[in-house]
């Protein structure tokens, strides 16, 4: 065995380089590849590092990453959208493998503790393969909102049944025992929660750099394990909450996650893989028939279990025989539930070792077996909606600037997070200049104004003026909104009047592009002062702009320098006009039909050219 740390670091760095490149190369995934040489490198095979405690910890540590990914990385609005279709997949994915767990144990002989215990382990999961998922990009699918959602149910029960047996194992005969963990486990919820999140938005308030996000979060994550762990919960539960409460806080898209993914990514979670793989004892193949026994039965029952919760899934929600597919490949790989039943289980003396290593044999296949799954349906599902769904025409020539400010690092950051493509960015020295450039040409162009780190904004205010939906490329600046609300996590409530609203939600309701949003009266542009009333600290106002002689466009437009800086400038604003078609009439994008202006409209456009004529004089 090597003692050396160098040496032993430099095992574990070689091989987390090498083998992603091996298994590219033999077309196996990369979580099969790392349990492989686990099992090589661990004591049960060539003993190259032996029961590696650093080994041990840092896994520890990417075990709870995975979960603490798989909450951040919720989408909140699809989320909201599919929360009764994730509630019961959750029973079905716990209810189903958790009774054929029972029966399977009751009739194998097993006692009625062992059996229940052996059940929950069926019923709960780990969403190993969701970086498969996030590589296809397929992360916002309605299947993988549904597993994640329901994951959060199935840990939950299957710890619960887990802090229940080994409560009873216990010594629980002291006065209060039980309010005591009662009052523990509300405490725990209550710091990861609630007081978590407060703290990480006030801390990116102050400083807003990547990297201090980046070891806020990662702190946050080993607490949250920390508490829930103390309060007689698991630790994957606390990191997964955790995940969830800052989810709104850490955009998929903002360089925090992208720390976050490359640190978790290419360090911890394969040296989790590699830590399963460790505690795999292949001699034990050959010692009797009892652990390959209890090894199929383990995989059947969990298989079974499973696919039967994603098969009624698909055919209760209606879903795609690819999202089944991909339900069945998230929700049965098993590693860190497992690990954590089993390994209390068996220092409790509920599990006897063969259940103990059998257990760790059915997570290498689950394991494997899960990984293909997910790769084939993800892959196939991001063909098929990379030619379904409609583009919200990112690909535009969009111009950034700002006003007397010079943030580069701030419109790159906006720019990433509405996964806006190559715009070309500028910063004038007032609204005097910034308007005869926007005037000047045609493309879309946000005007940005900084005012907090906008991952702790938590409400888009947009105010979106009279036939703004008959604007050229409004459709553009509608996905703009769309694509901030996803990744920020935030609210949109829109100020608009009745025909425009109906517009909105339309487009709302756009399968693929769904977005929750709520809706304000405002008949006229001069109602936007409104806004500035039922502000809070924390929101940011959009309105939706326009050019002369464009469907939606109001003379007061050229007040809105002036009500920005009176009214909002203590908050974050954007200013957005869309592209301007040149050269044709500007058809309505809904209804085929050329806007109609409003008297008022036409007298004081006259008024105005009559007055820019009289001034060139």
């Amino acid at each position: 065995m090597i003692t050396n740390a160098l040496a032993i670091i430099a095992i574990v760095m070689t091989t987390i380089l090498f083998v992603p490149m091996v298994c590219h190369k033999i077309r196996i995934p990369s979580i099969v590849g790392f349990i492989l040489v686990g099992i090589a490198v661990g004591p049960y095979g060539f003993n190259l590092l032996g029961e590696s405690t650093a080994i041990q910890a840092l896994g520890k540590i990417g075990m709870l990453y995975i979960m603490l990914q798989a909450g951040i990385e919720v989408d909140v609005n699809d989320f909201r959208q599919q929360r009764t279709r994730a509630i019961i997949f959750g029973f079905y994915s716990f209810i189903l493998p958790f009774g054929l767990g029972i029966a399977t144990s009751l009739l194998m002989g097993f006692n009625g503790v062992t059996s229940a215990l052996l059940g929950a382990m069926y019923g709960s999961h780990t969403l190993m393969t969701y970086p498969i998922v996030n590589r296809y990009g397929v992360q916002k699918n309605a299947a993988v909102n549904i597993a994640v959602g329901g994951t959060m149910l199935t840990i939950t029960l299957s710890l619960l049944v887990l802090a229940i047996l080994r409560n009873q194992m216990e010594d629980m005969s002291e006065p209060y025992a039980g309010w005591i963990l009662a009052g523990k486990i509300v405490l725990t919820l209550a710091i990861i929660v609630l007081l978590f999140p407060w703290l990480a938005q006030r801390y990116f308030k102050r400083r807003s750099d990547a990297t201090s996000g980046f070891l806020i979060v990662m702190t946050m994550m080993v607490v949250s394990a920390l508490l829930a762990d103390w309060a007689g919960l698991e630790s994957i539960l606390g990191a997964f909450i955790c995940g969830v409460s800052l989810n709104r806080l850490v955009p998929n898209l903002s360089p925090i996650m992208q720390r976050i993914n490359f640190v978790g990514s290419n360090l911890f979670v394969p040296l989790f893989l590699l830590g399963v793989g460790m505690m795999i004892n292949v001699s034990l193949l050959w010692s009797g028939w009892t652990t390959i026994v209890l090894a199929i039965v383990m995989v059947g029952t969990k298989l079974l279990g499973k696919w039967l919760a994603s098969w009624l899934a698909q055919k209760s929600f209606g879903l795609q025989v690819l999202q089944g597919q991909l339900l069945f490949g998230l929700t049965h790989a098993t590693a860190a539930g497992t690990l954590a039943i089993v390994t209390i289980g068996y220092e409790t003396g509920i599990f006897s070792p063969e259940i103990l290593n059998a257990a760790v044999l059915m997570i290498l296949v689950l394991c494997s077996s899960a990984s293909f799954v997910t790769e084939y349906a993800a892959k196939q599902l991001a063909l098929q909606e990379e030619a379904r769904l409609e583009a919200d025409k990112t690909d535009d020539s969009w111009l950034l600037m700002t006003i007397e400010e010079n943030r580069p690092s701030e419109l790159q950051e906006l720019s990433e997070l509405s996964e806006l493509h190559d715009p070309n960015y500028a910063d004038e020295s007032d609204w005097t200049e910034a308007i005869q450039l926007i005037n000047g040409q045609s493309k879309a162009t946000i005007v940005y104004h900084p005012n907090q780190p906008i991952n702790t904004i938590s409400r888009l205010l947009v105010a979106v003026p009279r036939y703004a939906e008959k604007e050229y490329d409004f459709i553009s600046c509608f996905g703009l909104v769309r694509r901030l609300s996803s990744q920020l996590g935030a609210k949109v409530i829109f100020y608009t009047n009745a025909e425009t609203q109906t517009a909105l939600q339309a487009f709302c309701r756009r399968k693929g592009k769904y977005l929750r949003a709520s809706y304000r009266e405002m008949e006229d542009w001069e109602d936007v002062l409104m806004i500035a009333k039922q502000m809070r600290p924390d929101d940011m106002i959009v309105m939706i702009n326009a050019r002369p002689s464009t469907p939606s466009y109001n003379p007061l437009f050229d007040q809105v320098p002036n009500m920005l800086q009176r009214f909002f400038s203590d908050h974050s604003y954007i200013v957005v006009y869309p592209e301007q078609q040149t050269g044709n009439a500007v058809p309505d994008i809904l209804t085929g039909d050329n806007p109609q202006a409003s008297g008022t409209w036409k007298i004081l456009s006259a008024i105005k050219r009559a007055v820019l004529s009289f001034q060139q004089r």
